[in-house]
């Protein structure tokens, strides 16, 4: 009892901490998965989830001693933010593609975006695992149900309010800011506390800028189609 009371609350921690932290594969999943036809935004919404959680673990395992390597959140930052883009502006060439390569498109900018975003959450899952690696895969496991059920909820509300789609980008484009700001690189420059200072006003640059782009994007678009 004393050895499973501990675990269990670490698999509760770890469950936790993943429901707060997939808002974004959340928003991920169903902005890729958006474009699918019905008939396979179901297994898109499923395989894109797998693969969330299956590079959080890879990543919580593996990765943790990477994250003080310079320049390597804002690579990813910057692969962030084209990602939000390129899922604002969308993809019109794929209209001929068949729906399995779209499916598997899907889930590949799916797994791009969920790498990313997992460079800034990982320590903190780790850390209530305690190096435990089976606590990490089983909290982590229960948990996938748990990032379909809100992919399924927003793609609900993409579908029926179409400009929610801009705030999800916008929200990509935010935590890619502060993903930036937070570079080891950038922190040695700036400072720790200047660097903290900076992260929001980062963070609403970047979101901006993600919306602008996709606007300008979108627009070129629609005049080519015209």
């Amino acid at each position: 009892m004393e050895t499973f009371l501990p675990s269990l609350l670490k698999v509760l921690g770890i469950i936790w901490i993943n429901i707060i932290l997939s808002g974004d594969n959340a928003v991920v999943i169903a902005m890729a998965c958006r474009g699918l036809p019905p008939t396979r935004r179901r297994a898109g919404m499923v395989l894109g989830a797998g693969v969330a959680v299956g590079l959080r673990i890879l990543f919580t395992v593996l990765v943790i001693a990477l994250l003080s390597t310079p320049f390597l959140k804002v690579i990813g930052g910057v692969l962030l933010l084209w990602i939000a883009v390129k899922l604002l502006a969308g993809d019109d060439e794929e209209g001929s593609v068949k729906e399995t390569d779209r499916l598997w498109h899907a889930v590949w900018t799916i797994a791009v975006a969920d790498a990313v975003m997992s460079l800034d959450n990982v320590l903190a899952i780790a850390a209530v695992a305690q190096d435990s690696t089976f606590l990490l895969i089983l909290g982590l496991a229960i948990s996938i149900p748990l990032i379909i059920a809100g992919a399924a909820i927003i793609m609900a509300l993409l579908d029926k309010f179409p400009l929610l789609v801009w705030a999800g980008a916008a929200l990509l484009g935010w935590v890619a800011g502060e993903m930036v700001v937070s570079d080891p690189w950038v922190v040695g420059k700036l400072g720790h506390e200047l660097a903290h200072r900076a992260e929001i006003p980062a963070a609403i640059v970047a979101a901006a800028l993600v919306v602008a782009v996709g606007y300008g994007l979108r627009r070129r678009n629609a005049e080519g189609e015209a």
